[in-house]
C-alpha cells in the first residue's frame, strides 16, 4: 500500500513490558475474531457462490460484525453521523491508514476497490479477495474494462468504496482527490442512475498523544503500526460522518465530481478534527 510521503517523519515505535502484554492479549483476540470470521465467511460462501454468484445476502454482514467487534476489541470508541446511501452507487473517503478498512466496512456493507497487487499480499490479500474487493490496474489500457466490471457489479446493488487520495495519510489532512476512477461513473449506463456518497473518517488519538498516533505515512511499516495500536494503553476514537449523496448526473464530467467530493470530506474532516460537535450521531462503542 503507497503512503504519502509528505510531513516530519514519526517518533520511533516504543513499547513498554506491559504494552507487549496487551499487544499480546489483544494480538490473539483479533487473530481468533478475524481469522474466525473469514472461516465462517468461506464457509458460507460455498452455499451463497453457486445459489447466488455475484450476489452476496449473507457474507457482508459477517464482515461487518467482525469489523464492528474489532474496535470494542482494540478498545476504541466508534462513532458515526448521517444517513446511509440506499440508492445504487458508490461511496468515497479520505484515507489515513490500515484501520480504514474496519472502520468503514463496520456501518456499512461495502466492497473496496483497490490496487490488482494487493490480492497478491499474504494476509491482507486473502481477506481482501474473500470479501469481494474490486482489484483494478492502473492502466489507462485496463479502462474500458474496469468501467465494464464497475457497471456490472453496481447495477447489481453493490456499494463500492475507494480512496480518491490514492494514499494514506498522516491523518491531519484531505489530499487533493485524483479524478482517473470517478470517470466510470459517466458512462451511459451508470450516469442516471447512481449516486456517490462521500464519507469524512477521523481518527482522533488517545488523549495526551501526538494528533498523528493512528496515521500511516512515509516509510511506515505495517506490522510496527500494528503493534503500535494494538499496545496502546488508552485508545482514541474514529468518527465517520456520512454526507448527503451526490447524484453522478447532475455534474458534468468527473473533474466536477471528485471536486464536489473532495470539498465535502474536506470539510467534514477539519470539523471533525477542530472539536466540532457530532449532532445526532450514533455510538456503537463496547468500551
Amino acid at each position: 500500500m503507497s503512503t504519502w510521503e509528505g510531513g516530519d517523519a514519526a517518533a520511533p515505535i516504543e513499547i513498554s513490558a506491559t504494552g507487549w502484554m496487551r499487544v499480546a492479549l489483544r494480538g490473539l483476540l483479533l487473530g481468533v475474531l478475524v481469522f474466525g470470521g473469514l472461516l465462517i465467511l468461506l464457509l458460507v460462501r460455498l452455499v451463497e457462490r453457486p445459489l447466488c454468484g455475484l450476489n452476496r445476502p449473507v457474507t457482508p454482514f459477517i464482515t461487518q460484525w467482525v469489523c464492528r467487534n474489532a474496535f470494542r476489541v482494540l478498545g476504541m470508541r466508534f462513532r458515526t453521523k448521517g444517513a446511509l446511501m440506499t440508492n445504487r452507487g458508490a461511496v468515497v473517503a479520505n484515507h489515513t491508514s490500515w484501520l480504514d478498512i474496519f472502520a468503514l466496512n463496520a456501518r456499512k456493507r461495502i466492497y473496496f476497490v483497490s490496487k490488482a497487487e494487493v490480492a497478491g499480499w499474504p494476509g491482507i490479500g486473502w481477506l481482501a479477495r474473500a470479501t469481494g474487493t474490486v482489484f483494478i490496474k492502473r492502466d489507462a489500457r485496463e479502462a474500458q474494462k474496469q468501467t465494464a466490471l464497475f457497471q456490472k457489479r453496481l447495477l447489481l446493488g453493490h456499494k463500492l468504496l475507494f480512496f480518491p487520495e490514492g494514499t494514506s495519510t498522516d491523518g491531519l489532512r484531505v489530499l487533493p482527490f485524483k479524478t482517473t476512477l470517478f470517470a466510470a461513473f459517466f458512462h451511459p449506463e451508470l450516469r442516471d442512475h447512481i449516486s456517490i456518497q462521500p464519507v469524512s473518517v477521523v481518527f482522533l488519538p488517545p488523549e495526551g498523544d501526538e494528533p498523528r498516533f493512528y496515521g500511516w505515512w512515509g516509510d511506515m511499516d505495517f506490522g510496527p503500526h500494528l503493534l503500535k495500536t494494538l499496545a496502546a494503553r488508552r485508545q482514541g476514537e474514529v468518527v465517520l460522518h456520512y454526507h448527503e449523496p451526490l447524484r453522478v448526473s447532475d455534474f458534468p464530467d468527473r473533474k466536477a465530481l471528485a471536486a464536489a467530493c473532495e470539498a465535502r470530506v474536506r470539510a467534514g474532516h477539519t470539523m471533525l478534527r477542530s472539536g466540532g460537535v457530532l449532532a445526532n450521531g450514533q455510538d456503537v462503542s463496547a468500551t
